[in-house]
């Protein structure tokens, strides 16, 4: 009787842990269904952000995946000068989505959330969903495809639509596999979806 209390003890302080979306990277960042089970309140975070916006939760955390790596703050490496002495950063890009400054001043005005933070998970998968939900409607990109949506993402729409991307050979190699891991999230997430949707006491009696 004493073990089984303290196993069921042990699960709900576990589920409680699990539940925080933490600020440090996630223990596998290569599996969906891993992340989130790690972190389930980001895949409340992921599903809040796709109602919101129409695009898929596997594109938008495809695309933090490729960013930042789940880093909460990341940030571009500085340039160098003399090869040797640390200068400049290259932009002002930060967080899990690698946002520029004016771009999220944008995101915070236009969509209410007017006290976002670059660092905070809940905050920059929004943000990457308001940015590609744009990218739909500005340059008539479908929400699932990635690619398409990441050139824009980097270039700007305008950028998109004049083509700026055709001759960077880093960013259509990188928004190849921002394309392939966003496919293979989407299946990953077809194997746990049903278990990431229960609830901390249908997870306790399964």
């Amino acid at each position: 009787m004493k073990l089984s209390v303290l196993k069921s003890f042990a699960i709900i302080l576990s589920l409680l842990v699990i539940s925080a979306c933490a600020s440090s990277p996630p223990r596998s960042v290569a599996d969906i269904c891993e992340i989130f089970e790690d972190r389930r309140a980001c895949y409340r975070a992921a599903q809040d952000s796709d109602r919101t916006w129409g695009i898929p939760v596997a594109v938008n955390i495809a695309f933090i995946y490729q960013e930042s790596s789940f880093q909460s703050r990341a940030r571009p490496e500085r340039n160098r000068f003399l090869w040797i002495f640390p200068g400049s950063r290259p932009s002002s890009a930060f967080g899990y989505a690698q946002a520029l400054d004016e771009t999220w001043e944008e995101y915070e005005d236009r969509s209410g959330n007017g006290r976002a933070s670059r660092s905070d998970f809940s905050d920059a998968i929004d943000f990457v969903g308001w940015y590609n939900a744009n990218s739909t409607r500005l340059s008539r990109i479908s929400a699932n495809d990635a690619r398409n949506l990441y050139y824009a993402y980097h270039e700007g729409n305008g950028g998109y639509q004049r083509g700026t991307y055709t001759d960077k050979q880093w960013l259509i190699d990188a928004a190849a596999r921002v394309q392939s891991n966003a496919s293979r999230f989407a299946s990953q997430l077809d194997r746990c979806e049903r278990e990431l949707n229960k609830n901390w006491f249908q997870r306790l009696i399964s």
